[in-house]
């Protein structure tokens, strides 16, 4: 009936064309009796609700007949916002002017303005329904009024209802909820929800970003008893029955030093003809029982979220830290890919068996970086004697596969990671690049051997999966890459929808030791497409593997969990996939959209505190000089990036002379023939930092010129 009556409406709407109905109208030409009105104007309150269709001025409208479409609002700016298309989850950039005050999370009809590249820019028709309206600030006070000055919902500050304040100071971090809706952001009321000290300390703006995000960090109570009693329980001997014994053999794990939840673990041998290798992961899955509260929970979560020195963990730490991380000299409960793997490094045949296993060592990258360099001294050689032929061996087979990497046209781009050192008071004290030593390549490099082995049998034989895919780049992005290498002068690429990753990889092995290949690295990086999870096996284009999944982290990301659940099914419990399909089936897709949009979040989350916690350290160096090379060349001004990772901004009004952006990587001075481009080092002094906000201004001395402060720009 309900149905009916939507489809009714519809249809009247979509024969009404632009010109739409009032109520009256509407109620007559679908025939509603007198005694029905309450019942049809619940039904058209309710599809405007529903962003089935459109109200505006006293009328309702067909979505299509005046070109909007639902959407949600997935992020805010100061300046501007991005709704997902709700049909086919494009992403339409909105300027801020446009956004009639949405915020995150609101239900939006969206009409489209212009397409930008492979990007669409519209505006907000109306907001028909509210999201959370949770956003952090910082809380500021004029005479007897407060307001919030927005991290990212928007420039305009936001009044705030006093009696919220409670003990929260000006100057403090806080977090807000809209209560009160205007037609913009600066018209909107909000009272606060929570107070966190300084807003120049990255703990306090660490906690909002959080909170601003949904996260907690405490488990509910019915899931941390779940993790006790499993944790309390141990490893019974009725678990080990059925179970592949791999106590014996030389296993061992490579982490970073304070790594606590070790979810992967190596073991190699030599034959005559190849390599087995086994790559053994916490079973996770049986513990973390199909539906259970934990599981429900880790599935909110989809993902552990990382920064700075801190953990939020999908599991409790009874199970991330404990029963499931596979500590050295502990027998632990395993979920192995066994490989056998020719002597030129390709994947010949595998099997996936649940085992016990005992690692015999908890390895160091940097240690065992050092026993492969031959920097080690007596006392690690000793700590490593037990694993040390098997660590020979993996490194030999390294070797072969990363140079198989290479020959099957997997881009090799370079990307910069840090390391936050922090006091004991939560304070930065130090910023350290990530260097990718040998131990980490070749962890990475046995990792993908075990990923790709579960997804290839997961198409082989037709499962219900959750795929880590990357697709090709698209041919906007494509082309404005290309027009970016020719302006460089290289040679054309031929932009079409089959540009083979080896093509790309070409670009950039011909450039590496050129000044150019900063540039052509970040602008290939920038032409990819994002990698995210599906359940369609479309491959992976960034590693060139026609076949991968996340098989070996289910201690700390969802996807991985599912498949193991699925693998076990099929590979132990030699269920049908026909069988393995009807459970499965629909809940593979939620599992992808919800892994894919939680890493979003967390990879949100983990940059907004680090550039906190970044700002905190380089604050207490304002006035000195550092080396840096530009990362970004825009026509407002450099981003330029320390050896430590640490990013700054330098204002184009902070330079000497008139500069013109070519619209690509460059800034340039017509006058003196002054140029900046992407991948240039240089020279600069820091001058301001806004904790806060994350953001750190630069000048270049010996290009500097001196801007009145009331001619400054603010940042954006």
């Amino acid at each position: 009936m309900r149905n009916a009556l939507e489809a009714k409406i519809i249809a009247s709407l979509k024969r009404a064309g632009c010109r739409g109905m009032v109520f009256a109208e509407l109620k007559k030409i679908c025939e509603i009796k007198p005694k029905e009105t309450d019942r049809f104007r619940g039904a058209v309150n309710r599809m405007v609700a529903e962003g089935k269709i459109a109200y505006t001025k006293n009328r309702f409208f067909h979505l299509k007949s005046i070109g909007v479409y639902a959407a949600e609002i997935v992020r805010n700016s100061r300046t501007f916002c991005f709704a997902q298309r709700a049909s086919d989850e494009a992403r339409i950039f909105i300027p801020g002017k446009y956004s009639r005050g949405a915020i995150l999370g609101d239900l939006v009809l969206v009409r489209p303005q212009a397409q930008l590249g492979d990007s669409e820019e519209g505006q907000v028709f109306s907001i028909y329904k509210n999201g959370p309206s949770a956003f952090s600030g910082v809380l500021m006070q004029e005479d007897e009024d407060y307001f919030v000055q927005p991290d990212n919902l928007s420039k305009d500050r936001i009044p705030v209802r006093s009696k919220s304040i409670g003990d929260a100071k000006p100057g403090d971090k806080v977090l807000a909820k809209v209560v009160l809706r205007g037609s913009r952001h600066s018209e909107h009321i909000c009272e606060l929800t929570g107070a966190y000290g300084s807003a120049e300390t990255a703990a306090a703006c660490a906690r909002a970003v959080l909170d601003a995000h949904g996260i907690t960090e405490e488990f509910p109570q019915e899931v941390l008893e779940q993790a006790r009693s499993i944790s309390e329980q141990g490893i019974r001997d009725s678990e080990r029955v059925h179970r592949l014994d791999l106590t014996d053999l030389p296993i061992f794990t490579i982490d970073s030093a304070d790594s606590k939840d070790l979810d992967d673990a190596i073991s190699i041998e030599k034959a005559e003809d190849c390599y087995h290798v086994g790559v053994h992961i916490a079973d996770v899955s049986h513990y973390v029982g199909y539906r259970t509260p934990l599981d429900q929970e880790a599935f909110r979560r989809g993902t552990s979220i990382y920064y700075a020195n801190r953990v939020i963990p999908m599991l409790p730490k009874e199970l991330s830290n404990g029963i499931c991380s596979l500590n050295p000299q502990e027998d632990r409960l395993a979920f192995s890919a066994l490989m056998n793997v020719s002597l030129d490094g390709e994947l010949m045949d595998f099997t996936f068996r649940k085992t016990v296993i005992r690692s015999r060592v908890k390895g160091v990258y940097k240690e065992v970086n050092a026993l492969l360099e031959g920097g080690a001294d007596e006392d690690l050689k000793q700590k490593y004697s037990e694993v040390l032929p098997s660590l020979q061996l993996m490194h030999e087979l390294y070797q072969r596969l990363f140079q198989n990497k290479v020959k099957r046209g997997a881009p090799q781009l370079e990307t910069s990671e840090s390391k936050i050192i922090v006091d004991e008071n939560d304070v930065a004290v130090d910023i350290q690049p990530r260097v990718q030593g040998l131990s980490e390549g070749m962890i990475e490099e046995f990792m993908l051997l075990a990923n790709e082995a579960a997804a290839t049998l997961a198409k082989r034989e037709k499962l219900p999966f959750v795929y880590r895919i990357h697709e090709h780049p698209s041919p906007e992005k494509l082309s404005s890459l290309k027009e970016i290498l020719e302006r460089l002068g290289l040679p054309s690429l031929r932009v079409d929808k089959k540009v083979k990753p080896g093509v790309l990889a070409g670009i950039l092995t011909s450039s590496r030791d050129s000044g150019l290949f900063p540039i052509i690295n970040t602008q290939v990086l920038r032409s990819m497409a994002k990698a995210q999870y599906d359940e369609r096996p479309v491959g992976h284009y960034g590693l060139a593997l026609e076949n991968y999944a996340h098989f070996t982290s289910p201690i700390r990301r969802y996807p991985d969990l599912t498949i193991h659940r699925i693998l076990t099914e099929y590979v132990v419990l030699h269920e049908t996939p026909d069988k393995i399909h009807k459970r499965y089936d629909k809940f593979v897709a939620q599992a992808s959209k919800q892994s894919t949009e939680t890493e979003i979040t967390a990879m949100q989350i983990e940059r907004e505190c680090n550039d906190r916690y970044k700002a905190e350290y380089i604050r207490q160096h304002i006035g000195e000089e550092f080396d840096g090379i530009i990362t970004s060349v825009l026509g407002r001004g450099l981003y330029i990036e320390l050896e430590n990772t640490v990013e700054g901004y330098v204002k184009v009004e902070d330079l000497n002379g008139i500069y013109e952006h070519d619209g690509f990587t460059e800034l340039k001075n017509h006058q003196t023939g002054k140029r900046y481009r992407v991948g240039d080092k240089v020279r600069i002094q820091c001058v301001a930092v806004d904790v806060n906000a994350g953001r750190i201004d630069f000048i270049i001395p010996d290009d500097h010129a001196e801007v009145p402060q009331e001619r400054r720009r603010p940042w954006k």
